[in-house]
């Protein structure tokens, strides 16, 4: 094999090409059908199967990496637990599940493979992701319809308004998802409006009913408002689950379907 020689790219080059086709896309993300906040691994299944389906579909993180927790298993080993029939979820986008011949219904799998391959899966679907970007505020309009989210880079956040004050701009959209775990930020901020009951957070540990709870409760909490994932422990005070994703991903298909079907005014 001959030794490959490197193409001489220009550093104005580079920098133009970067500005151009950053704010070419962005033009495209102002408005969308549904904006998905939070980009664990209930986040990006929901964001793939709704672009896959032809909606247009914004995934907004606030860390730089993708994925929430779902790059590593529980005490730092690098080893995660799916419920059946997660396993087929991942099985479709290519991730190796090992099946636990002695534990009836559990799958291992390679955290860092599983997100990897989902955070591909969403963009080749055809998925538009913002990282680094905080939701701080919604979009409500007309006694209260909500119509999509306030954002800002998440770095001048944490910077604080005492150092940089820097405005925040609006992101519109048909369908807010609230995909942000512990915090459920979508629904808190629908609370500091007067508009939604407290959030009481996710109670103890209790694997099962957790699991059980999030497929149960996945849906619709206020008009234009889904949650899916932990966030729905966190919205309805149901148990933890620890290292144990298989409703993450569960719940965030279940919550596409009730998406598209009321995008489609099924």
């Amino acid at each position: 094999m001959n030794k490959p020689k490197p193409a001489p790219l220009r550093e104005k080059d580079i920098t133009r090409q970067i500005a151009r086709e950053y704010y070419k896309e962005f033009d495209q993300l102002i408005e969308s059908d549904v904006i998905i906040v939070g980009a664990g691994p209930s986040g990006l299944i929901c964001a793939h199967d709704l672009a896959a389906k032809g909606f247009r579909t914004l995934l907004i993180e606030q860390s730089l990496a993708l994925g929430g927790g779902f790059w590593s298993g529980g005490y730092l080993m690098n080893k995660a637990t799916i419920c059946e029939p997660a396993n087929e979820i991942l099985e479709e986008i290519g991730v190796p599940c090992k099946k636990i011949n002695e534990c009836a219904g559990m799958y291992m799998v390679d955290p860092p493979h599983a997100t990897g391959a989902l955070i591909s899966a969403a963009y080749k679907a055809g998925a538009k992701i913002m990282n680094l970007t905080r939701v701080l505020d919604l979009i409500l309009r007309n006694e209260g319809v909500l119509e999509g989210v306030v954002v800002n880079n998440t770095t001048a956040e944490m910077a604080g308004h005492d150092t940089i004050h820097v405005d925040p701009i609006a992101l519109e959209s048909k369908i807010v998802v609230d995909a942000t775990g512990h915090d459920a930020i979508v629904v808190e901020l629908l609370h500091k409006r007067n508009l939604y009951q407290k959030i009481p957070g996710n109670g103890a540990m209790w694997v099962s009913r957790s699991e059980e709870e999030i497929m149960d409760r996945t849906g619709e909490v206020y008009p234009n408002c889904f949650v899916i994932g932990l966030a729905v422990a966190a919205v309805y005070g149901t148990p933890r689950m620890g290292p144990a994703f298989g409703s993450m991903l569960l719940s965030g298909r279940y919550g596409a379907e009730l998406i598209a079907k009321k995008l489609k005014n099924e």
